[in-house]
């Protein structure tokens, strides 16, 4: 596999498992050294530990991305362990179903603050670092030469549109498209390119749980609920990790250079306007 990354530092949040597990390993074998960032400290331990044996330097931190100050800190750690960070991208988040009048306050506000609140203070320490890697001299010239960082965040394909059973989870993914497009349009002019994919159905942890959810607030099948949303695909298939992590893979080469504020659907279709 070419080292596209060979010699850039990734931080990857969301790192323990499912798809930025596979994001932390893609972007190893493309040659970047990883700083995997997960709540889960066990899963990111191990996930780092099986980066590393792709030849490149790896660091494993604690992140409840909920948390501001642990954001800043984990970013702090990440300059200290490797002196900068090229890439980010931020897969961290949870998902909920509930009837729309079932949701409480307590729903939305963890909803909320993981997935909305986590990645605009995320793109924003993180983008704050890249900005100081940037030489004076770039800074002071305008538009910056060369793209100095790339920033990826993860949507969904229900924040393309409301959903009826999960109000605060869509609400949260709408709000990630337009965080990455404001923070697109606030670092610009340094030539940091953010973007965000949008996946629909990935088989993963938290796709299960998902499901098994559905199954207990509605007494659907979970089986039967992830067949029927799946045979709604175009391309008849569930996603990937591999899928999404080769798609954060483009959006961190050289290739998306000229790629900001877009969100990527990475759904096999379902989302076609």
């Amino acid at each position: 596999m070419e080292k596209r990354f060979s010699g850039k530092i990734a931080l990857v949040t969301g790192a323990g498992s499912g798809i930025g597990k596979g994001v932390a390993l893609r972007l190893a074998r493309e040659g970047a050294n990883i700083a995997a960032a997960d709540i889960n400290q066990a899963g990111v331990d191990a996930v780092a530990k099986e980066a590393a044996g792709f030849g490149v330097k790896t660091f494993a931190l604690k992140l409840d991305i909920s948390k501001t100050q642990e954001i800043s800190a984990a970013v702090e750690k990440v300059v200290k362990e490797f002196g900068r960070i090229d890439i980010f991208v931020n897969t961290a988040g949870v998902v909920q179903s509930n009837n729309f009048t079932d949701v409480t306050e307590e729903i939305w506000d963890r909803v909320i603050n993981i997935n909305q609140k986590g990645t605009a203070f995320a793109d924003q320490a993180v983008g704050a670092q890249m900005i100081r890697q940037i030489p004076d001299s770039v800074k002071t010239a305008g538009i910056a030469d060369k793209s100095y960082g790339k920033i990826v965040n993860f949507t969904s394909i229900s924040g393309r549109r409301g959903r009826e059973y999960q109000l605060a989870y869509s609400a949260s993914k709408a709000a990630v498209i337009s965080v990455t497009q404001s923070a697109a349009n606030a670092f610009a002019r340094y030539n940091i390119n953010v973007n965000a994919v949008a996946p629909s159905v990935v088989e993963t942890p938290m796709w299960a749980q998902n499901n098994k959810d559905k199954e207990k607030a509605f007494g659907i099948d979970a089986k039967k609920a992830s067949d029927d949303f799946i045979a709604r695909i175009p391309l008849k298939r569930p996603g990937t990790v591999d899928d999404m992590a080769g798609a954060v893979a483009f959006l961190c080469s050289q290739d998306a250079d000229y790629i900001t504020g877009q969100t990527l659907n990475v759904d096999g279709g379902f989302e076609m306007d």
